[in-house]
């Protein structure tokens, strides 16, 4: 048996090696978790999503997560507009925690270790955001969950993604889409579009392709974090990313 454990071992660590990126921030919007559903969660859809995730985590990278609201409510959707802004955000909060906890679920059900911090006190479902805790978090090989946004209102869970990604001091946030990269175009209505491979921020400002909100694309370009934009649907797409293969779209300063 010693020397089998110590071929496994041995694997682990090359694998660990040719790493691309050591530690990520990886945004999910709530919408992704909806499959082909039309609200909600639906299980076989996140079962896909954290599968790809293990992966990534079973190579040693470390992972955190910042996950939208927008499949359960959203503070600026059509059901809040006679809503007082403050108040729907805070709801829309409440539904990235509900998709947090889904996430955990999922992850744990596949034997990986996850964590769940709030930016809002949420103390019996949910420990509160604490970045030296996170940080030990992620060092042990647990995925780490962040929910609840920044914690305030008329920010955005691009923002809170942002704001973690530079917390955690990680090499590269990705943002996960249903396309696969970001285009000249909208792919969807333009079959001639063409995938930019990468893009500088200024590149992405002057053309104004909408890669995230305003506010969550300043503070990557002046905290000089990266971002990959992949599609999450795709088998083995952020494996790939990981490993430096041709994929997505980086925009980079």
């Amino acid at each position: 048996m010693r020397p089998i454990y110590l071929f496994v071992s041995l694997y682990k660590k090359v694998l660990h090696m040719t790493v691309k990126y050591k530690r990520i921030l990886l945004k999910l919007s709530g919408e992704s978790l909806m499959g082909g559903d039309p609200f909600g969660i639906n299980r076989e859809t996140i079962m896909r999503i954290v599968s790809q995730v293990k992966e990534i985590a079973d190579l040693g990278v470390q992972v955190g997560v910042v996950v939208g609201g927008g499949n359960i409510f959203r503070g600026v959707s059509g059901q809040a507009q006679s809503m007082d802004r403050a108040t729907a955000d805070y709801m829309g909060m409440m539904a990235t925690v509900m998709n947090a906890l889904a996430l955990k679920d999922a992850f744990e059900s596949l034997g990986t270790k996850a964590r769940v911090q709030s930016a809002l006190s949420m103390q019996q479902i949910a420990e509160t955001y604490a970045r030296p805790k996170a940080i030990q978090y992620l060092e042990e090989g647990k995925v780490v969950i962040f929910a609840a946004g920044t914690g305030n209102p008329f920010f955005t869970t691009d923002t809170a993604a942002a704001l973690r990604g530079a917390e955690m001091n990680c090499d590269i946030m990705m943002k996960a889409t249903n396309v696969d990269g970001v285009y000249t175009a909208d792919p969807k209505k333009d079959p001639s579009a063409e995938r930019y491979q990468t893009l500088t921020f200024d590149e992405a400002l002057n053309k104004n392709l909408k890669v995230m909100d305003a506010t969550a694309f300043a503070l990557c370009r002046e905290r000089r974090l990266n971002i990959v934009v992949f599609d999450i649907h795709k088998d083995g797409a952020l494996k790939n990313v990981i490993l430096g293969a041709d994929e997505g779209t980086l925009v980079h300063n």
